[in-house]
């Protein structure tokens, strides 16, 4: 080989990696702070962001709570995605939103799941008493959004009195779906989207939309954000056509603009 053709190579990589260098220079990572039954679609949501951006975006998942507490003991971030509009409502008081760039993005139903080969049939809820359910994986009903809908509507059944010896409280709705994968629950109430990604598990029921408790998932900025302007961004690309094909991709129900 040639030293000319040596140098010129040489030349050819040093111009491509300054060229790379000027799209990443400016680049920020963007801290996202989202519901854990978000997790796989916002991950393919972030892969095709940057495949026009070269922002990262970094993603801390779990349960709303845990999160909002998080962001309130000082956790630095850029967006709050929340399961629910208790957790954003309560954050945006405390002043750690900004209240004008909040959205209600989604929608989700409940379903009940059991594991896939249970031979239990199921047709209605009150079969949860069946003695043969002796433990009912449940996101904290006291703080975890996935928990507080699975109470509320149990309440309006009037069953969740006599099924709370069953329950099982566990930190969010993936590992209440991973109780009954692994079985360490006979059955669970979580998120529609959560038991569609799952193959170890059946829905045994599906709450009808008008019987269950009203879903939504908020998502704002955070005041204390410190990349905002690349944050504002991707919040705008969340409310764009491409991340809503997406989120119905999992099941999300995408609530109107």
């Amino acid at each position: 080989m040639s030293t000319r053709v040596t140098l010129a190579r040489l030349v050819g990589s040093l111009v491509f990696a300054l060229l790379v260098f000027r799209q990443t220079a400016g680049a920020a990572d963007v801290h996202v702070f989202a519901a854990a039954s978000l997790t796989d679609c916002l991950k393919e949501i972030a892969a095709n962001y940057h495949k026009t951006n070269a922002d990262r975006i970094v993603f801390s998942l779990g349960g709303s709570s845990m999160l909002a507490r998080q962001i309130q003991d000082g956790a630095p971030g850029d967006i709050f995605f929340s399961a629910d509009e208790a957790k954003m409502d309560d954050l945006e008081q405390r002043g750690f939103v900004i209240k004008t760039s909040r959205k209600s993005r989604l929608s989700n139903s409940l379903v009940i799941v059991m594991a896939v080969h249970t031979p239990t049939a199921m047709v209605s809820p009150q079969d949860l008493l069946k003695p043969e359910i002796k433990r009912i994986a449940v996101g904290d009903p006291k703080a975890v959004p996935i928990g507080i809908y699975a109470r509320e509507y149990l309440q309006k059944l009037e069953l969740w009195n006599a099924l709370s010896y069953k329950i099982v409280p566990t930190e969010n709705v993936r590992a209440a779906l991973a109780a009954v994968e692994a079985g360490n629950a006979d059955a669970s109430i979580v998120y529609k989207t959560d038991a569609g990604i799952s193959t170890k598990v059946k829905i045994a029921f599906e709450v009808p939309a008008n019987e269950g408790p009203m879903i939504s998932y908020p998502v704002a900025l955070l005041r204390e954000a410190p990349h905002r302007d690349a944050a504002s961004k991707f919040l705008d690309y969340l409310d764009s056509e491409s991340a809503a094909a997406v989120f119905r991709k999992f099941g999300f129900i995408v609530l109107p603009h």
